[in-house]
């Protein structure tokens, strides 16, 4: 069992005479046994502390935090039955890779020295360094010795796996096959995994659920396809994806029936103007670059603009255009030929278009939902009873 429930977390550091810093700011969030969550977002966002609070490395402020049902907000982080891989392994330097794996073992159980070698030889074999288990850490790439690092947390048999960014510090060619690594090895030991890391890529490709955070504060939990196609507010539809979320700041003319932006007007349909009918004047248009269309006959909402700057990547060309004085992205089939400095006729479906609230940022309209997005939502809603733990800001 690894069902963790994190209720109201707060997270202060320093005195309360008004400098404290709030690094986790109420956060709620529940986990069932066997989910792969990752914790997601800026740097000084929280995620790292929120981590360090669930192993017991930093007390809490406020709040509490169960594991299966008893409060261990207060546990020593020894008694725990966690098992943390750090950013920077962690390793001891004049230890072999066998002695790194086995040091829990040896200071927190009372396995007998041949019992030990015989979880060292079979957690090795686990992870194909078998080859390995008499070099040190000086003798090692960062790829084998990340390898040590996972496989001294799994020979514990924990209950929870904590990992703060254990691919940041590795090549990109290596940090993907690492990533495929870790999802299977999650997958085969079953085991409840908390993954912290900014990598929107890491994010999106290896958990069950993302949460998204961002001033000690939780925007959103979902599916990573619900966080992509549905965002809850405009910092999580701009953070998540890449490139990133087009924004325009228009005004909602509600007898026209009319977006207006300085540079274009933007007529909308029936159901559209229904959607948004109690929502503020001063909206903010979201669209990502994907959904971003080059013009065909009979299309609305046509409007033309300059490329600046193109980059081919095969499958797909990045077209970076100028509206207003701000510059904005489409993501267009590699096999259209656009050049720079021509002027494009461009198009966004309605279907495809975000809407948000000008000063809050709340979603007031998401595009239409992909069946990919839908299909996921719902089939891990039927493979689970997880709670959705979102804050109700």
């Amino acid at each position: 069992m690894g069902d963790l429930k994190i209720a109201n977390l707060t997270k202060r550091f320093g005195d309360e005479s008004g400098t404290a810093i709030v690094a986790v700011d109420d956060l709620s969030i529940s986990i069932e046994d066997g989910e792969f969550l990752v914790l997601v977002g800026p740097s000084g966002c929280g995620k790292s502390t929120t981590l360090r609070c669930i192993a017991g490395l930093e007390s809490v402020t406020e709040g509490t935090i169960s594991l299966n049902g008893t409060d261990i907000t207060h546990q020593r982080s020894r008694n725990r039955n966690i098992a943390m891989v750090f950013q920077n392994y962690a390793l001891y330097p004049h230890m072999t890779s066998r002695k790194n794996i086995g040091f829990g073992l040896k200071m927190g159980t009372d396995l007998s020295a041949a019992e030990i070698n015989e979880h060292i030889e079979k957690t090795a074999e686990m992870m194909g360094i078998e080859n390995l288990l008499e070099k040190k850490p000086g003798e090692l790439s960062g790829g084998q010795q990340q390898r040590v690092a996972l496989g001294r947390a799994i020979v514990r048999d924990p209950e929870l796996f904590l990992m703060d960014e254990p691919l940041s510090n590795l090549d990109a060619k290596l940090r993907t096959t690492m990533r495929t690594e870790l999802q299977n090895l999650q997958a085969d030991l079953d085991v409840t995994t908390i993954y912290v890391t900014h990598d929107q890529t890491e994010a999106m490709t290896m958990g069950d659920r993302i949460a998204v955070l961002n001033d000690g504060e939780l925007q959103q939990i979902g599916t990573p396809l619900e966080c992509y196609h549905l965002p809850a507010n405009r910092f999580v539809a701009g953070f998540i994806g890449s490139p990133s979320m087009n924004f325009f700041e228009v005004s909602q003319n509600r007898d026209m029936g009319t977006l207006v932006h300085d540079e274009f007007g933007y007529s909308l349909n029936a159901a559209t103007s229904e959607s948004i009918a109690d929502a503020a004047d001063v909206l903010t248009l979201g669209i990502r670059p994907e959904d971003i269309r080059v013009a065909a006959r009979g299309d609305e909402n046509i409007f033309t603009v300059e490329v600046d700057v193109v980059e081919p990547l095969g499958d797909q060309s990045y077209v970076y255009f100028t509206v207003g004085g701000q510059t904005y992205t489409a993501s267009i089939d590699g096999e259209e030929y656009i050049r720079e400095d021509i002027e494009i006729d461009v198009v966004f479906p309605q279907n495809r278009i975000h809407l948000f609230d000008g000063q809050t940022g709340k979603a007031i309209k998401n595009r239409d939902p992909p069946e990919a997005a839908q299909a996921e939502a719902a089939e891990f809603q039927d493979s689970s009873s997880f709670a959705a733990g979102q804050n109700d800001d």
